[in-house]
């Protein structure tokens, strides 16, 4: 097997930098070089652009994210909280593009392969419905209480270090003008107890402001459909089995793109080949293996992040529980036997310079530089090479590197490879 990769790189090599069969200045190879490094950029740039034109699980549910935590959240504000996220996300879209969360979510896949979830196109209704000026005005006033609250509550730290300190300096019966602070321990209590009055009253207000913006019929409505199961785990299983799939899908797009590209690669290299336009089969088979790089890169990972690995993950984790590490030895034993495989295709029909033979036969070509000769020309009048050897068992002129004679069948392996 090692010698059939070394020879199989040999050869990769030889026609990389060769034009029939002889070397390229240097010059040419530089210039064949930065297209190379051109056209590889670009076909990464179009796996990249092709990758993302399918819509992703995020752009197709994107409401799945905000239903998701409301429903993980057990606390009584969660009502409030994902209303208050509604209006200032919506605040902040209307002063960018003012466009209404529905337009939003379209817009996000303008131009994309797929829809939005008609389920989170119904939540961005009821979403743009709670955004209007009264329920704004009304955030805006609890939002101002808020800011309130926190300063009262940044000055009651000072007020009650100075306090502290004061209360302790009475204890210690230290004198009024040899006290290191600026508020007396009355004042400060004072100050401290007009504070918290002020705190307590914002904290009313905003009690109540939340309870008004919760208790609107639009608010009602989010809350009841956001509470209704049978939708969420619809759009919860909606959605992880387009997680499940979307690497897939990307993977089959990006193979989409390069496979035509390899195929008319393939197609040019070989016609050059047969007509003996060597600059062509040269460029072609650079532009191959330029195409063949990313698809198996692809196809890597793929199996790291794609259904078969998914598959594995899923075997595993009910058979094992959970060892995935398992999945990493499964590879190490599939990967070097499907390389095996491959190699093996490759050389029985791809590299079978026996077949590739037969084929020039059967074309009335020569076998040795693959121009048209005619019928028992013995040598080749493009190249000189000589077409026939003398069979070791019937004696009759037979063409040379075939497997067996075409006279009486005997195999040829073991006859001489000279030129006559």
């Amino acid at each position: 097997m090692r010698s059939n990769m070394l020879r199989l790189l040999n050869r990769w090599f030889r026609k990389s930098k060769t034009v029939n069969n002889e070397p390229i200045n240097k010059v040419s190879l530089i210039v064949i070089i930065l297209i190379d490094i051109f056209i590889l950029s670009n076909v990464f740039i179009g796996l990249s652009e092709i990758s993302i034109w399918h819509v992703s699980p995020f752009q197709a549910y994107p409401c799945y994210g905000e239903w998701q935590n409301y429903q993980n959240k057990t606390t009584g504000e969660r009502d409030f909280e994902i209303i208050s996220n509604s209006l200032n996300s919506q605040l902040n879209n209307e002063l960018s593009n003012r466009q209404s969360l529905k337009q939003t979510y379209v817009e996000n896949i303008r131009g994309n392969l797929g829809n939005v979830s008609q389920t989170c196109l119904n939540y961005a209704d009821y979403q743009d419905q709670i955004n209007n000026s009264q329920n704004q005005e009304i955030l805006k006033n609890i939002n101002q209480e808020q800011l309130s609250i926190d300063n009262l509550g940044r000055a009651n730290v000072s007020i009650r270090a100075q306090y502290d300190s004061t209360l302790l300096e009475k204890i210690a019966e230290q004198p009024q003008n040899q006290s290191i602070n600026q508020v007396s321990a009355d004042k400060a209590k004072k100050q401290l107890d007009q504070n918290n009055r002020k705190i307590a009253i914002a904290e009313a207000k905003i009690s109540t402001a939340k309870q008004e913006i919760i208790s609107k019929p639009e608010s009602l409505r989010l809350i009841a459909y956001l509470q209704d199961q049978s939708e969420f785990q619809s759009l919860k299983s909606s959605y992880q089995q387009a997680s499940f799939w979307y690497p897939t899908i990307q993977f089959l797009f990006q193979a989409g793109f390069l496979v035509p590209l390899i195929l008319i690669a393939l197609f040019v290299h070989r016609y050059a080949q047969n007509k003996r336009y060597g600059l062509v089969s040269l460029i072609s088979w650079h532009l191959l293996v330029i195409f063949l790089i990313p698809l198996l890169l692809k196809i890597l990972e793929f199996l790291q992040i794609g259904i078969i690995f998914q598959f594995l993950r899923n075997v595993l984790s009910t058979l094992f529980g959970g060892l995935f590490f398992l999945i990493n030895y499964v590879y190490i034993f599939i990967v070097p036997v499907a390389g095996f495989a491959v190699i093996k295709f490759f050389q029985r029909f791809v590299f079978n310079p026996k077949a590739q033979i037969a084929k020039k036969l059967q074309n009335s070509c020569c076998v040795s530089c693959g121009k048209k000769i005619r019928n028992h020309d013995i040598y080749c009048p493009h190249c000189g090479y000589h077409q026939y050897v003398e069979c070791q068992n019937c004696h009759a002129s037979t063409y040379r590197d075939l497997s067996f004679c075409n006279h009486c069948g005997h195999p040829q392996d073991e006859l001489p490879n000279q030129n006559q």
